[in-house]
């Protein structure tokens, strides 16, 4: 995560005169491309697409360019009706290069006379980077709207092909098969429906299928007698295996809150990934259920169970209680967890994403061997001279947000790839106060790196579900437009919900493209 500095702060009194704001970006754009091309020339051997050179260069300026405070500067450059740097990301140099030369000219420069501003294609390079890159990603863009539309796919796709078609016809530019369910004929079946639906409507649509990743969850739950829900001040046992439950019998009682064990003191449940439980430490936060219930480690050798479990004490949960559930996920914030996000099921899967999917959503990415480690993979399953799927990187951690820039380096020095922004467990991990902060910088970098992404996780979600959408759920629909896709998850209204964000993207485009206003004229006032 980029931590801006104060390097360059300087006094909003020394920046009223042009000449002192001249001097002071001439002396920024210095330090900005110095420090750029050192970076840059750290991650020159990971790249191996000629066409990416440019876009990882102004990657590494703009990296450059936050570590500096820059608030009191943009505040100067505005009176003199300059840029304020605001849009800067996807052309840091010949952004400043452009200011530069316009306050030379306002200083009476001699250096004007040489025509330093930059051609007016070079100025928009980094907008034509950025839609050949989403082009090789998603393919050609819909006629009416910039942004794509990628829809979660229900198991009923693979038997329902008027479904698929319609929303096609609604649509959808992307289509998505969550490899956490179903089967490789399932699969088989939903993707010859998109492909049928696509001749036939001679729309085109990449078909993403997500690899299932690391599913860290708890187990049986066992509850303390006579109590249903868990509150704040409760204490849980997490157990490196299941709670034993003599007979199938029991195990009703159980799920039923009947007949506990008398010895049951704390609620009991396991993790899936037991090893976690080995990384943690006294005052590690766990949150459990995407966060509705929060707790904190208060011992990592639990006498009872002789080290075969932690103790975990609730520090936040509804007033009313929450029910603590099997296969709930489960998140570590402030633990780093060396695990490898490829499972033994991804790889048996990849036998087959590898060859039939047009882009792979990858989970649980963190850090830049991650990426190297699911390319590897994917060479020893094509054939020679085959190119390999394009990679989508799903970034739901605070390790992942802090690794972007490598992990963009490494994919997109590679092969076509994008970023989805996971908001659901980015929320759980980096608290959700700070989602829409965090949001925002991936949004930044990626297109410092001219790199599409994905604005994933309850779009629209009541609609899908339910048919009516919420009225934030509408606002939040016309902020992905800041986007380059947007992902639809599967619901009995998500047809509706295809035509309805349909209209909003293209509504919104006329007003907004990625930070930049659109001043389109409006003669009703």
């Amino acid at each position: 995560m980029i931590s801006p500095t104060s390097e360059l702060s300087v006094e909003p009194l020394n920046l009223s005169s042009p000449q002192n704001l001249l001097s002071t970006l001439q002396e920024l754009r210095q330090t900005v491309e110095s420090e750029g091309k050192a970076t840059f020339n750290q991650w020159r051997s990971h790249i191996q697409r000629p066409e990416f050179l440019a876009s990882a260069l102004n990657l590494a300026e703009y990296i450059a360019l936050r570590r500096h405070d820059l608030r009191d500067l943009q505040a100067a450059l505005m009176p003199w009706g300059l840029s304020s740097l605001g849009r800067i990301e996807g052309r840091v140099m010949p952004n400043l290069d452009a200011v530069i030369a316009t306050l030379e000219v306002i200083c009476g420069s001699e250096s004007a006379q040489q025509l330093n501003r930059p051609p007016i294609e070079f100025f928009f390079e980094g907008d034509r980077l950025l839609q050949q890159h989403t082009e090789e990603l998603f393919g050609q863009s819909p006629l009416q709207r910039r942004v794509r539309i990628m829809v979660t796919l229900p198991t009923e796709a693979a038997t329902d092909y008027e479904m698929v078609r319609e929303m096609m016809q609604r649509g959808a530019n992307c289509m998505r098969i969550n490899c956490a369910h179903d089967t490789i004929a399932v699969w088989q079946d939903t993707i010859d429906h998109i492909r049928r639906a696509q001749q036939e409507t001679g729309t085109p649509c990449k078909i993403i299928m997500d690899l299932a990743g690391l599913k860290i969850r708890t187990g049986v739950v066992l509850a303390p007698h006579h109590k249903k829900r868990v509150f704040k001040g409760d204490r849980i046992l997490l157990l490196r295996c299941e709670p034993k439950i003599a007979t199938k019998a029991a195990a009703r009682k159980v799920e039923a809150g009947d007949a506990i064990p008398s010895h049951v003191k704390h609620f009991q449940t396991s993790c899936t990934v037991p090893e976690i439980l080995d990384l943690l430490i006294v005052d590690n936060p766990v949150y459990i259920d995407d966060g509705k219930i929060q707790t904190r480690v208060i011992d990592t050798q639990h006498r009872v169970h002789k080290g075969q479990g932690i103790l975990l004490e609730v520090t936040n949960a509804s007033p009313k209680g929450v029910k603590l559930r099997p296969q709930k996920g489960l998140n570590f914030p402030d633990t780093v967890l060396p695990l490898s996000p490829l499972t033994e099921k991804d790889l048996s899967d990849l036998d087959f994403v590898a060859t039939h999917a047009d882009i792979i959503g990858y989970s649980f990415v963190q850090r830049p061997a991650d990426i190297e480690l699911l390319q590897q993979e994917l060479d020893r399953r094509l054939v020679k001279g085959q190119s390999r799927p394009a990679i989508v990187a799903k970034i739901e951690t605070a390790i992942a947000v802090s690794n972007l820039p490598e992990l963009i380096i490494y994919a997109a020095g590679k092969q076509s790839f994008g970023v989805m922004i996971a908001r659901g467990d980015l929320a759980v991990e980096i608290g959700y106060q700070r989602l829409t902060e965090i949001q925002e910088e991936i949004l930044w970098l990626c297109e410092a790196a001219h790199i599409p992404v994905i604005w994933a996780t309850q779009v629209l979600e009541s609609l899908v579900k339910n048919g009516i959408p919420s009225r934030g759920e509408m606002t939040d629909a016309a902020m992905a437009e800041r986007a380059e896709c947007v992902m639809l998850n599967k619901g009995p209204f998500v047809a509706e919900a295809i035509a309805i964000l349909d209209d909003v993207l293209t509504r919104m485009e006329a007003h907004q493209s990625k930070k930049t206003p659109q001043l389109r004229a409006r003669p009703s006032w």
